[in-house]
């Protein structure tokens, strides 16, 4: 198999993590092209990521990609999928794959009629997290019943919890949550650095998802947590004979011996200087054109992100409302 190809529709800084891969890894993938809206947009992106762009949806079209990445904004990102999974293209989209119920269903019909998406939600794939889930899949903490989850926002928060949980997405659920806001340093985001300690408030949700089978997810997110050094990840996942904290795994042996062990995050992918982030984009992208020349199936991969947005929702309605909220069947499940 020659190099995949590929077309990143939309030219904002998610775009540039699939440029970056491409570049890490040119005997794997080639852009090329970058559609942009503008003329103006086009020209500085070519110059900036030193890449092909385009502002014709016919000439990507003719181009015949493995796949086409759709990184546009949270609000256009299911239209633009439904369009381009409507021409004909595999599409690999970025997160999450619908703000609304009705799209979801949508996306979920066009997939049993055939068309083909595979939606980044990638942290599962973290080589961190990875480790985590194979230290889980090995059972030495037996059941799982609770987890402390500070690490990723809404969708991502939900992908992660049902993972450490072992938990289907046909299990209803209950979620209650509160948003509070809190004076914080500020110190990144994603464009600038700040060091004259300026303070702006900043909110934190801390949501419960209560399982119908009775495990619990105690879910905590900052919306500093992602860049800035002063707000860390916490993680906590508990079973019957043991636990995970962080990186370290508590359990019982067969004899109900303590032991105590460093869970190892590793990818040949380090060599190449990719971030945990682009290392599980990468294998989505590896899936995506897998799943273009119909060597795998992803329908469970599908579900699974339907049901991350489907409860990144439904914690967002418990937030504003106040109230206790309830999932209901969802065609996917």
């Amino acid at each position: 198999m020659g190099k995949i190809r590929f077309i990143i529709v939309g030219s904002g800084w998610r775009s540039k993590f699939y440029v970056r891969i491409a570049k890490a890894l040119p005997e794997r993938y080639e852009v090329a092209a970058m559609l942009c809206r503008s003329v103006e947009k086009a020209e500085k992106m070519a110059k900036e990521c030193e890449i092909y762009t385009t502002t014709s949806i016919e000439e990507c079209i003719q181009m015949q990609p493995d796949f086409v990445v759709a990184a546009v904004t949270k609000t256009d990102i299911a239209r633009v999928s439904m369009e381009w999974m409507d021409r004909g293209c595999t599409v690999l989209c970025e997160t999450p794959a619908s703000l609304e119920y009705s799209m979801l269903e949508q996306l979920w019909k066009a997939h049993k009629a055939g068309e083909k998406l595979v939606v980044a939600e990638q942290y599962v794939y973290y080589p961190q997290y990875a480790a985590v889930i194979e230290a889980l899949d090995r059972n030495v903490c037996g059941s799982i019943h609770c987890v402390n989850l500070s690490v990723a926002h809404e969708y991502h928060g939900a992908s992660l919890m049902r993972a450490f949980l072992q938990e289907s997405v046909a299990t209803p659920f209950t979620v209650s949550g509160k948003t509070y806001t809190f004076p914080t340093t500020e110190t990144y985001t994603r464009y600038e650095k700040f060091t004259d300690g300026r303070v702006a408030d900043k909110k934190r949700t801390v949501a419960t998802f209560t399982f119908a089978n009775g495990k619990v997810c105690w879910y905590d997110f900052d919306s500093e947590q992602y860049r800035s050094p002063i707000r860390k990840n916490l993680l906590k996942i508990q079973g019957v004979r043991g636990e995970i904290v962080g990186n370290r795994l508590y359990y019982l042996d067969e004899h109900n011996e303590a032991c105590e062990e460093e869970l190892a995050a590793q990818s040949e992918l380090e060599q190449y200087g990719l971030s945990q982030d682009e290392i599980a984009i990468e294998h989505l992208m590896q899936l995506a054109a897998q799943y273009n020349r119909d060597e795998v199936d992803l329908e469970d991969l599908l579900k699974n992100a339907l049901q991350d947005s489907y409860m990144a929702i439904l914690m967002q309605e418990a937030v504003s409302t106040g109230t206790c909220v309830s999932s209901q069947p969802q065609i996917w499940q």
